[in-house]
């Protein structure tokens, strides 16, 4: 292979210069020419024109040199290499032919610019494309020369199409060289935005744009560090939104996403410039405050975290706007800590506690309080598979007639019989079902249960009724409605047959939605009750927007009813508004025969209690229903 002549001198006697690479490459290749006849004008126009007829056999000339090189690259970054050949010689040979330095730079721009990018993305190094821009040269040189011999073109036409060649090769490499510089700010550029957007996203939360735990967790340590060295007060608030799963669930994930938003926006609006406010994850939030923040102590920053959340959110826009309001707990830790994770952990445990203590509030850390949380989680984990594992039973309640104390259905009750704690009462679990939204999933199975062993009880010939509690949770959403058409429709049980007992505090949480699913229910024609009547919301009003059968009456009002005056005049009261409504009243928790004796007194329809019967499981359920079928009340041995 021919030795690049990129640097050969200009022949002896022909009056030739180098541009000025000093001054801008545009103004290069016109600054001076060489000193050439007229005469020869002619002939060097014939030389271009035949030079970009042979532009072929420039590019495989450039081609054969880079393969016997043995360094070739990638074959697409070959073929950039051989485009660049082609509008390097259609340049140089428009240039030659009469068109101007002017036309010959435009047309190489896209050389510069093919060349700079290959150099500036590192799809071929530098000195590669470099070695490129020669071998074109000396291909084309090759042709030129030959061409020139060929056309028997004089000394001088070849010396200045040479010089022509070398000019636009100088100018080449210049452009190259500028061109690679800017493609490579720009490529630095695009680097340093990329690694300070993932340095972003490395510590802030996609959603809201708040510090995330990672960054959190670093304020918290260079917080402890100045609280030890100044000894000044820290806190960490941990917030939790209440109920938030419903509210997804409900809208949706997108309008979740949007309150999150909303609530992040408040929150930061109700904390000190000082203090910092971060998202967790989730629904959960977090502020770390200091020193003059606390001067007042933390809990008024969590009273001015909960009142930013009072005003109810608007969600979406025009028809499709929905509002809702959340409310919060708020856990507080104060004080020092060994390391940030202690300090949040401790505040986390205390929002657990607000929860717990009825949400919507804050509660302060104390020593004692993380034994508590542990062995709730731990209680939770095993409710989490109690139902997979068939660790829950129904156990059934009698109702009696109190006319001829004959049963009239049967209430199913909820038990867990775990492996570990052996038999648990619902008060020692129903909440926690509740608070985790499990009783959702829990209560579908238990209507399932009640329905199915309610039919089959109706087929064996007892015409009772079967009564199953309902859930705030499960009422939060339509599918309650398909829930309960379902139970009906694999069990074969006769909707008339299935009484649905739901609190008075159930009704009111969202009382125009769960009157609108209460009256799709009773479509189906099932009958509603009341439970715990008289402890909640009891008017008139309520009443008549529900579609209610029955009301039970608590407990707490046929409790020691002979030693209490005002006991019985409440209860005449409850029963006669029953009357009035053409509603059937139940009295719950009839444990005493005085109590029974009111109670008939009264005109009561119906009731329940330990005095007739306490909760039985399935085998006892039948042998009671086998005595009452065969000997009426005087066969069954009360239990």
């Amino acid at each position: 292979m021919r030795r690049s002549r990129s640097w050969r001198l200009a022949p002896i006697g022909v009056a030739m210069s180098v541009p000025d690479l000093s001054q801008p490459v545009a103004e290069a290749g016109t600054k001076q020419s060489l000193t050439i006849p007229v005469e020869h004008a002619e002939d060097l126009r014939r030389l271009g024109e035949a030079l970009r007829a042979r532009t072929d056999d420039v590019v495989s000339g450039m081609v054969l040199r880079t393969t016997q090189s043995g360094h070739a690259l990638d074959e697409l970054v070959e073929e950039s290499f051989a485009r660049v050949g082609t509008v390097s010689t259609v340049a140089v040979a428009r240039w030659m032919a009469g068109e101007g330095p002017e036309v010959a730079r435009e047309v190489g721009q896209e050389s510069w610019h093919i060349f700079g990018q290959l150099a500036a993305q590192r799809a071929a190094p530098l000195n590669e494309v470099t070695k490129r821009c020669l071998r074109w040269c000396d291909a084309a040189e090759d042709v030129v020369r030959e061409t020139a011999a060929q056309l028997n073109l004089s000394p001088e036409v070849l010396a200045r199409a040479l010089s022509m060649l070398q000019r636009s090769l100088n100018v080449t490499l210049v452009r190259m060289c500028e061109s690679f510089e800017t493609e490579r700010q720009v490529a630095h550029s695009e680097l340093t935005r990329r690694q300070e957007e993932l340095a972003f996203m490395a510590t802030h939360d996609s959603l809201t744009g708040l510090p995330n735990r990672t960054l959190i967790l670093d304020r918290i340590e260079q917080m402890l560090v100045r609280s030890r060295r100044h000894q000044t007060p820290v806190a960490a608030l941990f917030v939790d939104l209440d109920n938030f799963k419903s509210i997804n669930d409900t809208l949706g994930h997108a309008a979740g996403d949007e309150l999150l938003q909303a609530v992040a926006a408040r929150l930061d609006g109700a904390v000190r410039a000082t203090d910092t406010l971060g998202r967790l994850g989730g629904d959960e939030f977090v502020v770390i405050a200091e020193e003059l923040s606390l001067a007042a102590g933390p809990e008024l920053i969590a009273d001015r975290l909960l009142e930013a959340l009072k005003q109810p959110f608007t969600l979406g826009a025009g028809d499709d706007a929905t509002t809702v309001s959340v409310t919060a707990s708020v856990g507080i830790a104060a004080g020092d800590r060994l390391l940030a994770g202690d300090l949040l952990r401790d505040a986390d445990i205390a929002m657990y506690r607000a929860k717990w203590d009825g949400r919507n509030r804050h509660a302060l850390f104390e020593v004692g309080m993380q034994d508590t949380v542990q062995r709730r989680m731990e209680l939770e984990m095993d409710l989490r598979v109690a139902l997979e594992n068939d660790e829950f039973l129904l156990v059934y309640q009698p109702t009696f007639d109190l006319r001829d104390m004959s049963p009239t259905g049967l209430e199913a009750l909820i038990r867990w019989d775990s492996p570990t704690r052996g038999v648990v009462q619902p008060d020692d679990f129903i909440p926690l079902l509740e608070e985790t939204g499990l009783i959702t999933e829990i209560g579908k199975w238990v209507l399932e249960q009640a329905c199915h062993q309610g039919a089959a009880w109706r087929e064996a010939g007892y015409e009772i009724g079967m009564a199953v509690n309902v859930s705030a949770r499960q009422l939060d959403t339509d599918e309650f409605v398909i829930d309960v058409r379902d139970a009906l429709s694999h069990s074969g049980l006769e909707p008339s047959a299935l009484t649905l007992e739901l609190t008075e505090t159930t009704l009111m949480r969202d009382a125009d939605e769960t009157a609108r699913r209460l009256i799709a229910i009773k479509g189906l024609g099932v009958r509603i009750a009341i439970d715990d009547f008289g402890t909640g919301y009891s008017s008139l009003a309520h009443l008549q927007k529900f579609p209610v059968d029955a009301l039970k009456i608590d407990r707490s009002f046929i409790s020691g009813l002979h030693d209490n005056q005002e006991g019985e005049t409440l209860l005449h009261t409850l029963v006669q508004l029953g009357k009035a409504l053409s509603i059937e009243t139940l009295a719950e928790g009839i444990e005493q025969p005085q109590e029974l004796t009111l109670l008939q007194g009264e005109q009561c329809d119906s009731g329940q209690g330990f005095l007739y019967a306490r909760p039985l499981d399935v085998a006892a359920t039948e042998k009671f229903l086998e005595d009452w079928a065969e000997n009426g009340a005087g066969g069954y041995e009360r239990r």
